[in-house]
């Protein structure tokens, strides 16, 4: 890509040049010329050719001076990159079914949730009101590099190999930070494994957010149970993917006066093994359904599940409090199901590095 940049006489025309190349996700792009691209390799610490895997369906190497370059046309700063390198190496594993997941007529994408100290030291990634919204420039650049890398690198392209039929907004970035601070349970990322002190990614192949309405201030012994249930019913609603098949990986994110709320009466693993037990349909509601999937003969009270298995619920907590939380209903196909994968953010060689003139 540097080399474009080289032969045309301004960066504007270089612009112009890249969208006819179909190089970009339909917005402006920073051109990656040798030096940015240098200085994004050198925050990395690692060696510009080496691999962080292949990215599906055309299942290009990304290498992290590839990688570096797509960064840089999406807006990044140095200290953002050992995020989307973290990122890279999430959605090139074998558990996350890049390659189906990006041909798929399925509106699907990737959702980026940082936990732990890189939160802060690389770029101050929003966890607070309107994460997932405009002027949060970590979360936005963060996961629109991620999707420009599954564009350039993965052939991953509108019309051509993904099939998406309306795709959807989310696609072009959806990013943001686990609130540690504000929530009631430990990190997600301590709850998959990690320390407190190491920093990392979790990916989830998911639907754009559907928003949930509850009231926080629910009294009573009952009111974790009524959350847990309106949450179940948005899981579970018509028309979703794993409503009918119980495939994929959910997410749920709680403003932290809902998470409260919950950790009244359940930890973090009590949540999504309740959730797994009420996001389920009657198979003779689900038939009068305009679904393609119908019920054999005396099948008809048996129960489909949302979601597979209790671990295929994550429960992550941001955004400002209120009314409203989310939920990320998934699409579940790809041999694994499209699995959330985490991957450790490391920090240590860079950060705070001094900006070219």
């Amino acid at each position: 890509m540097s080399e474009a940049s080289n032969v045309l006489r301004d960066e504007a025309s270089a612009v112009e040049e890249f969208h006819a190349r179909g190089w970009t996700d339909g917005l402006p792009v920073i051109i990656p010329t040798p030096e940015r691209v240098e200085e994004m390799v050198f925050a990395s610490g690692l060696a510009p050719e080496l691999s962080l895997g292949a990215v599906g369906p055309a299942f290009g190497e990304a290498t992290v001076e590839k990688v570096a370059a797509n960064a840089v046309m999406a807006g990044c700063l140095p200290e953002h990159f050992p995020v989307v390198v973290a990122a890279v190496r999430a959605v090139c594993d074998e558990r996350f079914d890049l390659a189906t997941l990006q041909a798929t007529t399925h509106p699907i994408g990737p959702v980026i949730i940082v936990n732990g100290p890189a939160r802060y030291s690389c770029g101050r990634v929003a966890s607070g009101r309107g994460c997932l919204g405009p002027g949060h420039r970590a979360n936005a650049v963060i996961g629109r590099a991620l999707r420009l890398t599954m564009i350039n690198i993965g052939g991953g392209r509108p019309g051509t190999t993904d099939m998406a039929l309306h795709g959807s907004p989310a696609k072009f970035t959806c990013c943001f930070a686990e609130d540690e601070e504000s929530s009631p349970f430990p990190p997600l990322h301590v709850s998959r494994g990690y320390r407190p002190d190491q920093s990392a990614v979790t990916i989830l192949g998911v639907d754009a957010p559907h928003s949930v309405i509850m009231n926080p201030y629910d009294e009573g012994p009952e009111a974790a149970e009524r959350m847990l249930r309106t949450l179940a019913g948005a899981i579970a609603n018509a028309g979703s993917n794993n409503t009918y098949f119980g495939a994929g990986t959910t997410l749920v994110l709680l403003n932290p006066a809902h998470a409260r709320v919950l950790a009244g009466k359940y930890d973090r693993a009590g949540v999504q093994s309740r959730l797994h037990e009420l996001a389920a349909t009657p198979r003779r509601v689900l038939d009068t359904y305009a679904s393609f999937k119908k019920s054999r003969p005396g099948s008809e009270d048996r129960l489909v599940r949302a979601i597979r298995s209790p671990d295929r619920v994550v429960v992550a907590v941001a955004g400002g409090e209120g009314l409203y939380s989310a939920v990320f209903n998934t699409w579940g196909g790809g041999v694994h199901g499209v699995e959330a994968v985490d991957c450790e953010i490391h920090v240590e060689q860079y950060c705070e590095l001094p900006t070219r003139n």
